[in-house]
Formats: structure tokens, C-alpha cells, sequence
């Protein structure tokens, strides 16, 4: 069964880090494109960070370019999202998903599985 599990989120004030990870199981991680999305109250779901097979093909939401990075250890099938320099805007629930295809998208419909989502809070 093909399941993913965010966890590491949790409160952190501006200017902190977090290393959000999302463990795959029940499918071969490497062979999809994952992604990270976010979603604030009243807003919906955006894009943040998405990596394809190979890193041929990343995203990042211009708004957390230079502060997020997107990885993944294949041995282990987790992704992670590294955020760095959190702004209270940063604050959302994060979710990991895998794609349809080997590729990167920023989009939802370009995904069919979804993890439950963890919390990220940005706060002083």
C-alpha cells in the first residue's frame, strides 16, 4: 500500500529552521517525481518545492528560493525539505506527494498520493 508520512514540523520563531521529512513506503521512491506543497488557512494549496527522477528537474516557489531545498535518500525512501530563514508566512500545514510521472510539477493534479500533512508554525 502506498503511504506518506510528513513529520518534523513543529513551532519555530523567524529566522529559524526546520527539516521537514516524509517517509515513502509501499512504492520505489525513485522512480516519481515528489513534491512539497503547503496550505495556510483560507488559501489553497500551493506548490512550495518538487524534485523529478535523477534532480534533472526541481521547483521552487519564488518565495522560498534561496531559503528551501528539496532532497531525498533513495535508500532510505524519505524526502526531505530542508526551510531555512522561516518567515511568518512560511506558516502552513506541508505535505509530501508523489507524482504521476518522473517529473517535477508544481500542481496538484499532477499528484495522486498524498501524505496527512505536518505542522509548521513561524511565530515570535
Amino acid at each position: 500500500q502506498v503511504q506518506l508520512v510528513e513529520s518534523g514540523g513543529g513551532l519555530v520563531q523567524p529566522g529559524g529552521s526546520l527539516r521537514l521529512s516524509c517517509a515513502a513506503s509501499g512504492f520505489t521512491l525513485d522512480a516519481y517525481g515528489i513534491g512539497w506543497f503547503r496550505q495556510a488557512p483560507g488559501k489553497e494549496r500551493e506548490g512550495v518545492s518538487c524534485m523529478g527522477v535523477g534532480d534533472g528537474n526541481t521547483y521552487y516557489v519564488d518565495s522560498v528560493k534561496g531559503r528551501f531545498t528539496i532532497s531525498r535518500d533513495n535508500v532510505t525512501n524519505t524526502v526531505y525539505l530542508q526551510m531555512n530563514s522561516l518567515k511568518p508566512e512560511d506558516t502552513a500545514v506541508y505535505y509530501c506527494a508523489r507524482g504521476v510521472s518522473t517529473y517535477c510539477s508544481g500542481h496538484t493534479a499532477e499528484y495522486d498520493y498524498w501524505g496527512q500533512g505536518t505542522q509548521v508554525t513561524v511565530s515570535s
